[in-house]
This record gives structure tokens, sequence and C-alpha cells, in this order.
């Protein structure tokens, strides 16, 4: 594999630069309407006429219509920004999550619910990986592991503005109406950030840009791509099932007052954890200058807290929801997956990556689910502790592999161009 060097750019020093601010606003308003669905999952059901198991059978049903969005939207998005830039991208993607926000408080059937849950998807697929691009190309190498966690720390705190904005409507119709508003607020700021001057280059070049299918044609490429994915998938497994679906893993651990276990709280407490990890990952990764040490002690650090939150018997409910704020600190490592997957390739095909790899994580809990379906009803009839058990060590097992064949790229200059191989070699 060649890359092609172009001259260098002048950067802004600023951490705190416009394409930092609206890519940070853009991220909270992705995650308070990505993560608004599990607060309001039970109640939202239960008001279209929802009942009994089928809550979780039909919750599971929309959650993976929206990851199937955030998949195909994933790769939409990501060839776009490549081929028509960065904030067309990001801007575009936060117009249609806004509209189907709106549209989801106006749904009367599941089936409508399961549509704009999939709109809402394609339309949420878009707005981190542009905006992560665009910051990484924005700041020079020695600070934009700081401004990736300035957007990644305030875009996880959304899901927490989610949970209190539901606490103060009590109406999760008032909530979604509440995103798409705030969604289209920020639409005005889009007039205060400019182009990456890194993609404007590669503009004016005879690169092939966006080209997803170069991703499949270079064994190299291909296998750092598959990497990329691989680090992040425990973090979704974590989120996806053991805290959506905590009412369920309460229940089964016998915690006291499992009866008052909300999922909305569950996941406020996660991210709200979820904040200060990726805060402390970012951190750590600038100090220690590299991404994979700090990586490697939050995927052990998760590992460890699956096997705590799998075997709490008996613990009081405030205790359960402090192991969901641990949980969510251990995965704060989000920042550092997403920087790295942005660090790992050339400005031709940078945006198309770093949009892909974390919808295809987003965009795998459909098949975590089956996975972990097969384990729960076919091999530990029933037992959903155990099944979790299994896949969240496999998942992790997994992921650490994944990380260690990856190269380390704190100091790696972002200011170049993949060049096509001709063969799968």
């Amino acid at each position: 594999m060649k890359n092609t060097n172009f001259p260098d750019i002048k950067k802004p020093v600023s951490i705190l630069n416009a394409a930092v601010f609206v890519a940070a606003l853009g991220y909270f308003v992705d995650i308070y309407d990505l993560l608004l669905f599990g607060i309001v999952r039970t109640d939202s059901l239960k008001d279209l006429g929802i009942t009994g198991d089928a809550i979780r059978n039909q919750g599971e049903y929309l959650i993976s219509m929206q990851m199937f969005g955030m998949l195909s939207g994933g790769i939409l998005w990501g060839i776009l920004g490549d081929k028509k830039g960065r904030i067309s991208v990001l801007f575009g993607s936060i117009l249609i999550y806004s509209v189907a926000n709106i549209a989801n408080g106006m749904v009367t059937t599941v089936d409508g619910y399961a549509f704009w849950r999939l709109i809402a998807g394609i339309g949420l697929a878009g707005e981190l990986g542009a905006g992560i691009t665009l910051v990484t190309e924005s700041l020079p190498k020695e600070k934009r592991g700081y401004g990736t966690m300035i957007v990644a720390s305030v875009g996880v705190s959304g899901a927490v503005a989610a949970y209190f904005v539901y606490q103060i409507f009590q109406d999760w119709r008032l909530c979604y109406y509440a995103g798409g508003v705030l969604g289209i607020l920020l639409l005005f700021l889009r007039i205060s950030i400019s182009e990456s001057g890194m993609f404007k280059k590669v503009q004016e070049s005879e690169e092939k840009k966006g080209d997803f299918l170069s991703l499949f044609t270079n064994k190299q490429r291909f296998t750092k791509y598959i990497q990329c994915i691989l680090i992040g998938i425990p973090l979704w497994f974590l989120v996806g099932v053991l805290i959506t679906f905590s009412p369920e893993f309460a229940k089964a651990l016998g915690v006291q007052g499992f009866e008052t276990i909300a999922a909305g709280k569950a996941i406020a407490w996660c991210y709200g954890g979820l904040v200060f990890g990726d805060i402390a990952s970012g951190l750590l990764s600038q100090w220690l200058k590299s991404r994979k040490k700090v990586m490697y002690s939050f995927l052990i650090f998760n590992l460890v807290m699956i096997f705590v939150y799998l075997n709490a018997f008996g613990i009081t409910a405030s205790s359960f929801y402090t192991l969901c704020f641990m949980m969510g600190f251990s995965v704060g490592y989000w920042v550092l997956f997403v920087t790295i997957a942005a660090e790992q390739f050339g400005t031709n095909i940078r945006a198309t990556v770093t949009t892909t790899v974390p919808n295809f994580v987003r965009g795998s809990l459909p098949l975590i689910i089956l996975i972990y379906g097969f384990f729960r009803d076919t091999v530990f009839d029933g037992n959903i502790l155990q099944s979790a058990m299994i896949v969240g060590s496999i998942l992790s097992v997994i992921s650490i592999l994944a990380l260690w064949k990856l190269k380390e790229t704190f100091h790696t200059d972002l200011n170049y161009s993949e060049q096509e191989s001709p063969a799968f070699l």
C-alpha cells in the first residue's frame, strides 16, 4: 500500500474551535436520540398496547431496526463524507434524524415506530464519523486527542439529558419532539464552521475518494478495518444488552426492589459513567502518548465489570445503579476507539472509515442479540446471566486480540492519502 503525502496545511492551535464545538453539540443530540428509545422503551410500548414478554421482544425488534438503519446509513454517509465533504454530511445527518425524531413522537403502531427508528438510524449514522473526521483534521496531532475527548464527553452526556428530559415531561412523545427541535436549532450553526483543509487538498488531487470497496481489495487495509470494528464491539454489547435490559437482569439477580429498576435510569447512570470514562481515557492517552495502552486497560476493566455486574446477587437498587455507572466508566474508551479508526487511514477514505466503523459496531447489535438469544434459549435454558457472561467474555477476548494487531497511532501525521492496490494482496 502506498501513501501520497500532501503539502503541510496550517491547522488552528485552539482546541475549542468551531469544528469541535459544533461536532460536540451534534453528537450530544445524536446520543440523546440514540439512547432515548432505551429510556422510553417500556412506557412507549405500553402506550401502544404492548404488554408482558412482548415488551422485551418488540423492544429487541425496534432496536434492531434502528441499528440496521445505522449500518446502511454508515456506508452512505461515509462515502458522501469523502466525496462531498465532512460538513455536508454533518448537517445532512442532523436534519434527517431531527425529522425522524419528530415523526417518532407521532407514531400509533409498532410498525410505524419501527419505520421511523430505521430512518432515525440512517440519520444518526453520519454525525459522529463526520464530526470526528473534521476535528482530527482540524487540530495538530499533539492536540487532536483533546478535541475528540471533548466531542465524545459532551456527546455521551446527551443520554443523561434524555433521561432528565423524560423525568421532566413524563411523556415519551414530548421527549422525541424535544430532540427533533434541538437538532433543527443546531442546523443554524452551519455558517460558523469551514471545511477541513486536508479534505480541500485531497479534493484538488486525482485520488479516488470515498471508495468503500477499496477497504476490501487490499489485505492489509481490510484486516486493519475489521480490527477497528472489533475493538468496539464489547461497548455496544454492554449498552445494548446489559444496560438496556437492566430490569430483566436485576430481576434475575434478585436485586432488592428490582421492581423499581428502570432501564432509563440505568442508561443515565451508565452514560454518566461513560462521560467520566471518556475524559479519563482521553487525558490518559495524551499523558502516556499512546492510544493502545489505555485501550488495553479499559477493555480489561470492562470485562471485570461485566463479571461483577452479572454476579451482583441480592444487592440494593442503589448499589445496582452504582454498578451501571462503573460499567459506563469501563467503556469510556469510545473516544479512543473512534480516534484510532480516524488515525489508521488516509484522507481520501478517512470519513468513510470513521463513519462506517462505529456504525458497524452499533449495527452489530442485532447479531449480538441473536448470539445472546441462542445461548439464552438453547444452551442455558433461559438463564440470561450465564448467557451474558459467555457472550461478554467472547467479545472481550476478540477485541483484545484485534487491538494487539493494530499499530499505535498517537504520533501519526494524518496529512496523506491512500493509493488503491490492484488486488487483494
